[in-house]
């Protein structure tokens, strides 16, 4: 029996998840408002658990994008994080950052990981290294062509795997850029990029 593909759509409205679930979507992926490279999406911690329970009574799953790169003044609020992932109950969180990933295995080890495109996997070792680390699944870099990914596939058949269909290509490592915060002080690692490029 051949496992189709999960098809992953963003839910960075309300209406954009209920959408997304009554048109076909198998899971949505939304910001952790803060904490996340969805900054400009409109959508309330309250709204994102609307969604999240619309998505689970369709037989849905939500993951949470918690793929910002932590600072330490970012670790101050992770009592509220805590807070709001206990509220939220999301099926998993989308991570870039090791130390956040340590934080939720310490704090949160029955919430899955997915490894954000931001962590930019493009080799099988890197993603035995991020299977090892306790993540079941990596989502690889943009800049991964179709044959990497085949290799990929076939050096780490035992984790779940996800590529981008379309979606927007950075001129540096997917979303690493700091030519936007440089020149706007709008950080491309926080979901405000300018695309100056």
């Amino acid at each position: 029996m051949i496992e189709l593909p999960e098809l992953l759509a963003p839910g960075g409205t309300l209406d954009a998840f209920k959408t997304a679930i009554l048109y076909g979507a198998d899971a949505i992926y939304a910001g952790l408002p803060g904490f996340s490279m969805r900054a400009r999406a409109k959508i309330t911690v309250d709204e994102v658990k609307q969604g999240i329970d619309f998505a689970h009574e369709h037989g849905k799953k939500v993951y949470l994008a918690f793929n910002l790169f932590a600072h330490d003044r970012d670790y101050a609020n992770m009592p509220r994080v805590s807070e709001v992932l206990n509220y939220l109950r999301p099926d998993a969180l989308i991570v870039s950052d090791a130390g956040v990933i340590m934080w939720l295995r310490e704090n949160h080890p029955d919430i899955p990981i997915h490894i954000s495109t931001q962590a930019n996997i493009c080799s099988a070792s890197t993603v035995k290294f991020w299977q090892n680390a306790g993540a079941v699944q990596c989502v690889l870099a943009r800049e991964v062509s179709h044959p990497e990914f085949v290799n990929i596939r076939e050096q780490c058949p035992d984790i779940k795997l996800e590529i981008f269909v379309h979606g927007a290509m950075c001129i540096s490592y997917s979303g690493r850029c700091l030519l936007s915060a440089f020149l706007t002080g709008r950080s491309a690692n926080l979901g405000e990029c300018t695309h100056p490029c």
